[in-house]
Order: structure tokens, then sequence, then C-alpha cells
């Protein structure tokens, strides 16, 4: 078996792995949201924030392929990790690709001077026994959860906007297309930096470090995945202090599809029904601005009781719970 890295300039190889990808999700998860293959290279070439993973391609000798090896190698914190996706082709499972590839991931993160490794897969008997048989730990939970735009109850998402309206009226809701101003750049790292008071269950992680470089490279690789990015965020009437955000990109290739990319209240703004303003705040606008829209994704963890209960009471279901294992190296 040949495994080569695929690079996003290779128009076709992206193409060849969506489609394994969608061979592979038909059986193990048949409601992902899956890129298409000009997402898939913006993937490769951009990442989430200008610090993209990688993906390797296992092809038997005729050039048929037959397992795909995703693998993230932080850059910007938790340079000490490399988190990685093992995916083989319906048809050639049971024949030790993906246990040939995950010892293709750990030679790699040695290489690299990475001394932790993880790896995630859907909640299926299968996909844990192949994690723990290869010596890894579970550590967390991830819960995938979409909300049906075509079927919002948009009386229950104005009822529950006008009560955070109340509760929050210290505060401001401002509306942001693409890019930062510049002068809410430095305010914005503190919000941003809020998502590490998320739970991160048994993971062995550092926290996530932002700086302003940081948060105008995400911005960038939204522009560079054609998304248009959409964030409201609550600023502090009497101190101008920005206390929370949240962040939904809509893809413009498919712009019935949306993602939430970020909900985050400052630790010391809580307590005001931010979360919940928010929230509402960004369906109401979506409403007015993006009248293809029929989907909306979030992950949490699945212990992040909080926000998932803001999330059921917006009508948000389950799609898929995915496991995160991690093991040192």
């Amino acid at each position: 078996m040949d495994i080569s890295r695929l690079f996003p300039e290779d128009a076709a190889g992206c193409a060849e792995a969506v489609a394994l990808l969608n061979a592979t999700h038909a059986v193990d998860c048949p409601g992902a949201l899956l890129s298409t293959p000009t997402g898939y290279a913006a993937d490769l070439r951009y990442g989430w924030d200008l610090d993209p993973g990688r993906t390797y391609l296992a092809r038997e000798a005729d050039g048929s392929l037959v397992g795909l090896l995703q693998v993230h190698v932080p850059t910007y914190d938790n340079t000490n990790l490399v988190w990685t996706g093992v995916e083989v082709h319906p048809e050639h499972r049971g024949r030790g690709i993906g246990s040939e590839l995950i010892r293709y991931a750990e030679q790699l993160a040695g290489e690299l001077g990475r001394t932790s490794i993880g790896i995630t897969t859907w909640d299926l008997p299968k996909a844990a026994a192949f994690a723990k048989r290869h010596g890894f730990e579970q550590k967390a939970v991830e819960v995938n959860r979409r909300q049906d735009i075509t079927t919002l109850d948009w009386t229950t998402v104005q009822k529950l906007y006008d009560e955070a309206v109340l509760a929050s009226a210290d505060y401001e809701v401002v509306r942001i297309i693409g890019a930062l101003p510049d002068e809410m750049l430095e305010g914005m790292i503190a919000v941003t930096a809020s998502i590490n008071d998320a739970p991160k269950d048994d993971l062995e992680i550092e926290d996530d470090v932002f700086s302003a470089e940081r948060l105008r490279a995400y911005e960038e690789a939204r522009r560079g995945h054609n998304q248009t990015m959409y964030r409201v965020i609550a600023r502090h009437r009497t101190t101008g202090e920005l206390a929370g955000h949240s962040v939904v990109t809509v893809e413009r290739e498919r712009p019935h599809i949306a993602e939430q990319n970020d909900t985050a209240v400052s630790r010391d703004h809580r307590g005001h029904r931010l979360g919940a303003l928010l929230k509402t705040a960004m369906l109401l606008w979506l409403r007015e601005t993006e009248p293809a829209l029929t989907q909306l994704d979030t992950w949490n963890a699945e212990s992040n009781n909080h926000m998932i209960g803001i999330n059921e009471q917006l009508g948000y279901f389950v799609v898929a719970r995915a496991l995160d294992f991690q093991k040192s190296l």
C-alpha cells in the first residue's frame, strides 16, 4: 500500500478524498456534514486559522484509493500534540489498512517531536475498539447538533430574544459581517479566549492561545473558504467593554448550509443571559440576510450542559456523537 500526502492543488485527489469520505459516512454517520472537493481543498490550504492540517491517501498497487488519514499538527498552542482521523473505505475494511494508517501517524508524530497523539471516531463499537486496540484511552465525548431552519419556531426564538434583552439591559448587540474593525480587535482577544472555559473533560490539552494575529488569520481563512462570516458581539453600554460573541459562517458554494463557529461569554459578564441573547440575535439576523439557509450545525462537549440547554430551547437535534481518544508517545 502506498501512503502519500494530498495537497490542495490536487483537485482530482481532493475529489477522490471526498468520494471516499462520502462512502465511509454513508455507513458510519449518514447525517454528517461533509465538505465538497472545493471545500476540502480550502481546508488543506487554509485550515481553521491558517494552521491547516494534512491529509494522506492510502492507495492499492493499482492506484485505487482505500484509506485516508487526516492529521492536525497545532502550531499556535498544544505543540506537543498531533490529532488524527482515520477513514477506510467500507469495501476494504478488516484488512489492517486502518492500523497501518495509525502507525504511519504515530511515526509522523515522532518525527515531528510530538509526544501526544489523539484520534476522533464516531461513537461506534468497532471504531472505539479500534482506538483502544491501538493503546488510546477515551478522554471526551462531543456531540454534533443541527438546527432545521425551515421548521424553526420563530415565535419561540423571538420570545427567548425578548427575555434575554430584558435580562441584559446593560448591554448592546453589535452586528459585524467579515473582519473586525481594528478598534475592536484587542478587546476580542479576551472574549475569544473565553472558549477555554468550555469543558475539556479528561483531554490532556492546554488552553488555546489567542492573539490579534491569530484572529486575523481566522478571518483570512474564512475568506479563503468562500464563507460569509456573521458575528454578533455583546458590548457593555457603560464601559464599552466587549463581553461576548457568537460567530456563524455561511457557505457561498452551498448557501443553505451554515456552521456555528463559536459562542463565548467572558467570565466577568456571565449571569445576564448573554449566551441566549447572542444566539437568538444571530438567528433573527440570518433570517433577514440568508433566505436560502436551511440548516445550522454546532458542536459541543457532551458535558457542556449550559450551552446545550440553550441549543435545545432553539430546536437543535442530535446528529451524531463523536469520541475523542488520546495516548502518550
